[in-house]
């Protein structure tokens, strides 16, 4: 699997340049994924299983293609520490629907843990400015994702 991070921030990177744009739109909502589930600090295993039935089921992808690519998206959060790449893929290739969902995804991996930090909060509401879903977008994702998961606003 080529390294896909490196296309993504490389100074060169355009999408023009890029053969598959899929690979890094999965990169990017892995990536994502991956910062919100380090925000309070600790990368967990629940965490990190979340992540992966999210991005297999997202981009239906084997376990070991699932496995690389969070790989892949350690180093890119590691190395850039910048949301606004990663961002810029969401928004400009995902439908509004879609970048509901994303936000959707990061609630999920926000409770995994069993506990939504203010800094995983903080972190989505910024992610959901920068793809454009608005603050009720962003509330009735966090409902639903509860909901689904059976969680009481005030049991996490």
């Amino acid at each position: 699997m080529i390294n896909r991070f490196g296309k993504l921030f490389a100074g060169g990177w355009t999408s023009e340049t890029v053969e598959d744009k899929t690979e890094e739109l999965e990169l990017a909502s892995a990536a994502l994924l991956i910062e919100a589930a380090c925000m309070d600090g600790d990368f967990d295993d629940g965490e990190r299983s979340s992540i992966a039935a999210l991005l297999a089921a997202k981009f239906d992808l084997s376990e070991i293609e699932t496995a690389s690519l969070i790989a892949e998206a350690e180093q890119a959060v590691e190395e850039t520490g910048n949301l606004y790449g990663f961002t810029r893929i969401i928004k400009d290739r995902y439908n509004p629907e879609e970048r509901i969902g994303m936000i959707e995804m990061l609630w999920e991996v926000a409770v995994a843990d069993g506990n939504i930090d203010m800094f995983e909060s903080n972190l989505i509401r910024r992610v959901g400015g920068l793809i454009y879903v608005s603050d009720r977008d962003r509330g009735l994702a966090k409902q639903r994702v509860m909901a689904r998961l059976g969680i009481n606003d005030g049991s996490v």
